[in-house]
């Protein structure tokens, strides 16, 4: 059998694991699905998990079950294209006719000692629970940091005030506002709610260490109190990526052909985070590319001229303050209030049921 092995069953791996699924698969062709983790996690809402305002098991879709697709769990350890083969930890090396690498994003922490030591993050599942763990056991009236104010730090702030509220909480930002990449009427109307809840917002700060309770900020050179951090200042492909000697992007992504393929090695396709796209890493554009690249496959499979592949599109940007309030742009149009809310919650509602 020819195997096509897919690493990492997110946004992504999943959305081209269900689209080839969805149409005629060649006897000679199987499909292994290789994750950490049985299911797929629903990553843009772990700010949920880890703030305790939903469980684990909500946040969790299950893998297709079909007999052209197989799985393997744990953790990819190397890829050698020359002889394709992918290497997993406790497992043979599994071969390769084609492979997806579709392993996603850390955190970035710019070379801030102490940043990954003493802050927690929400860029995993199981990282997120151990998040959970810790902001759940602050006392009362403690203070939680949440370094950087784009959408992951003002929904962890949001969702935890509505957890928590007898926690002091504070974003950081190096910029002066919360949601920099945002219109400025979003910008008000998400300080206005943190205002409103007493989330406090401090803008202008260079973090240059972090140590256990407290962050340095150069540009007032004092220190940060803090009884827990949690890290949402940017993302960065995983290590294997980071240590792939092939040619990348200024934001260490591997940079692909119009067909999603890397440029050396067409029988290899990179998706989501460790792609380079024209497009800001979500959910929403792995999901998008996966499709394409599932198109790509099949045209290959079928002896048919690859197809000519359109500019990916984003139907648009959603973010929640809490359980009944939020934010959005939608095809340009900055929406407030309940309404993006609502969507958010049909959105997260068609994902668990493989619905887009």
């Amino acid at each position: 059998m020819r195997k096509i092995v897919i690493l990492g069953g997110g946004y992504g791996g999943l959305a081209i694991a269900n689209e080839l699924l969805e149409k005629q698969v060649p006897h000679d062709v199987s499909i292994v699905l290789v994750d950490r983790m049985p299911f797929q996690g629903l990553k843009t809402e772990y700010y949920a998990l880890a703030a305790g305002t939903v469980s684990d098991l909500e946040l969790r879709v299950k893998f297709p079950v079909d007999p052209r697709i197989s799985y393997a769990y744990g953790e990819v350890s190397d890829v050698d294209m020359e002889q394709r083969l992918v290497y997993i930890d406790g497992h043979d090396p599994i071969a390769y006719e084609w492979l997806v690498i579709g392993l996603g994003c850390t955190d970035k922490y710019h070379g801030i000692e102490g940043a990954e030591q003493y802050s927690t993050s929400i860029q995993t599942f199981s990282a997120a629970r151990r998040t959970y763990a810790q902001l759940n056991d602050v006392k009362p009236y403690g203070q939680v940091t949440i370094v950087g104010g784009g959408l992951s730090g003002v929904e962890v702030a949001a969702e935890l005030r509505e957890s928590r509220p007898d926690l002091n909480i504070r974003i950081l930002d190096r910029g002066p506002k919360v949601l920099s990449a945002f219109p400025s009427k979003l910008q008000s109307f998400v300080a206005e709610w943190f205002t409103e809840h007493q989330v406090e917002m401090r803008g202008n700060i260079a973090i240059t260490k972090l140590e256990s309770g407290a962050l340095y900020d150069s540009n007032t050179s004092s220190l940060i109190y803090t009884d827990v951090t949690v890290w949402t200042a940017g993302i960065q492909p995983v290590p294997l990526v980071q240590r792939m000697n092939l040619p990348k992007d200024k934001t260490g992504r591997l940079l692909i052909n119009e067909h999603h393929q890397l440029p050396d090695y067409n029988d290899v396709f990179v998706v989501g985070d460790c792609a380079s796209l024209p497009l800001s890493p979500s959910g929403q554009a792995a999901g998008a590319q996966g499709k394409q690249i599932a198109e790509v496959l099949q045209a290959i499979w079928h002896d048919k001229s690859l197809p000519h592949l359109g500019k990916l599109k984003l139907k648009g940007v959603l973010g929640s303050l809490g359980k009944k309030s939020g934010f959005g742009l939608m095809g340009g149009t900055a929406i407030m209030g309940r309404v993006p809310r609502l969507v958010k919650s049909g959105v997260l509602w068609r994902s668990k049921r493989h619905l887009g």
